[in-house]
């Protein structure tokens, strides 16, 4: 008897996912709860485990196909028996390495052997491009599309022996994750009456208590003491002074209300090989700098393996964005629906201005240029001016954030 293996709800608004790749070939024999095959959705990336222990059959998509939740994507058969002393084998994904004899030629590289994406597969095609030749920069060495398109460019010759066509352009299928970022940020802009107030902070304090405990504080915590978790700590006072900033509009059967929230759920934006992604850290108010410092580090590792889950990602109230670890030194962050308010850290550097504030005296100091974005349906201007105020306080004043004031 055969046992489907089906695409599986992944969350309430997911209906579809695109076939990342099979972890195991048909033919294998896999163990239940063992991974099978990894989908990507507009939200999260999951693996899909075996449903009983067998051997894998009848695979009915491949790498690429969009599915549908409740769709059957292959089949067990769980009445054969494992092998002898077999372990169940992943995937051949990589050439295997293999002596050869002196003097013979060197074994030819088939295509299915190397580890490439489903689209980078697809223009090696078109372009008539030896796949085999090109060196992968994606993870664990996978070919990715961009490896293709660099490979093609550079003048090597189409393996078919074609005369190479001009490229002046490129075609590729947004992945469900960059649908999701593209809608989202549409939404935002067309729904929200976004504004975006700047100021500026001095980082001179924030970076000498950095320095003096650094050492300290990573002995004994085993983490590292970054920028983030000082600036969590500023939005989590700032977002008790100011509530509204924390709060959202939302719909209260058919007329908009405004949705308080007790605790500051901060989600901070991760960037991904496939896009920017959003995880939620809950009740940062009960956090300590070392408990924001290994929360952050967990979501950000698990963000770039795409091992995020749906509630991982959902249930934020405000957001932080660093745009200062690319070397941006300003910009107006688009706010991350239904939220109210989103901060944006940037580059800090060493720029001349007034120092001690008053004396009209000059001084370099490390600077950092803050922006809260806002929507102004439920932000009023003074508020949002405020509360960056505030934020700013708490970090050239480190101490604030001991006091609570």
């Amino acid at each position: 008897m055969a046992v489907d293996i089906v695409m599986p709800q992944a969350g309430e608004s997911v209906t579809s996912g695109v076939i990342s790749r099979w972890l195991k070939n048909e033919g294998d024999y896999v163990r239940r709860d063992e991974e099978i095959v990894e989908v990507e959705t507009d939200k999260v990336n999951l693996a899909i485990p075996a449903p009983a222990a067998g051997v894998l059959q009848g695979l009915r998509v491949k790498q690429g196909d969009t599915v549908n939740v409740g769709q059957a994507l292959a089949s067990i058969d769980d009445k054969a028996q494992a092998p002898v002393g077999a372990a169940s084998q992943p995937a051949k994904v990589q050439v295997a390495e293999a002596k050869p004899a002196p003097q013979a030629a060197p074994a030819k590289v088939t295509t299915e052997e190397v580890r490439a994406t489903p689209l980078a597969r697809k223009v090696a095609e078109e372009k008539g491009v030896d796949i085999s030749r090109i060196q992968g920069t994606g993870a664990g060495g996978r070919v990715r599309e961009q490896d293709v398109l660099a490979f093609s460019s550079a003048g090597a010759a189409p393996s078919n022996g074609a005369a190479r066509p001009a490229v002046r352009a490129t075609r590729e299928r947004m992945t469900p994750l960059r649908q999701r970022i593209a809608q989202r940020l549409v939404q935002a802009q067309h729904t929200a009456a976004m504004l975006t107030t700047f100021n500026e902070c001095d980082m001179t304090a924030v970076m000498e208590l950095r320095k003096s405990y650094k050492e300290d504080f990573e002995k004994k915590h085993g983490i590292g003491l970054g920028f983030m978790s000082f600036f969590v700590k500023a939005c989590v006072s700032a977002l008790r002074a100011f509530p509204l900033v924390n709060a959202s509009i939302v719909d209260d059967d058919g007329h908009p209300a405004i949705e308080r929230h007790d605790t500051a759920d901060i989600a901070v934006a991760v960037s991904t090989p496939k896009g920017l992604v959003v995880p939620v850290m809950r009740d940062c108010a009960s956090l300590s700098f070392a408990g924001i410092e290994s929360t952050l580090k967990d979501l950000a590792a698990r963000g770039r393996d795409g091992k995020l889950s749906l509630e991982d990602m959902q249930g934020g109230t405000f957001t932080i964005t660093n745009g200062g670890i690319f070397g941006s030194l300003m910009s107006t962050p688009i706010l991350n629906p239904p939220q109210s308010a989103i901060l944006g850290m940037h580059a800090i550097k060493n720029r001349p201005v007034e120092y001690p504030a008053g004396s009209g005296q000059v001084a370099i100091r490390p600077m950092m240029y803050l922006a809260l974005s806002y929507d102004h349906r439920i932000v009023d201007g003074a508020e949002a001016v405020q509360f960056l105020v505030h934020v700013k306080r708490c970090l050239e004043d480190p101490q604030r954030l001991l006091l609570g004031v």
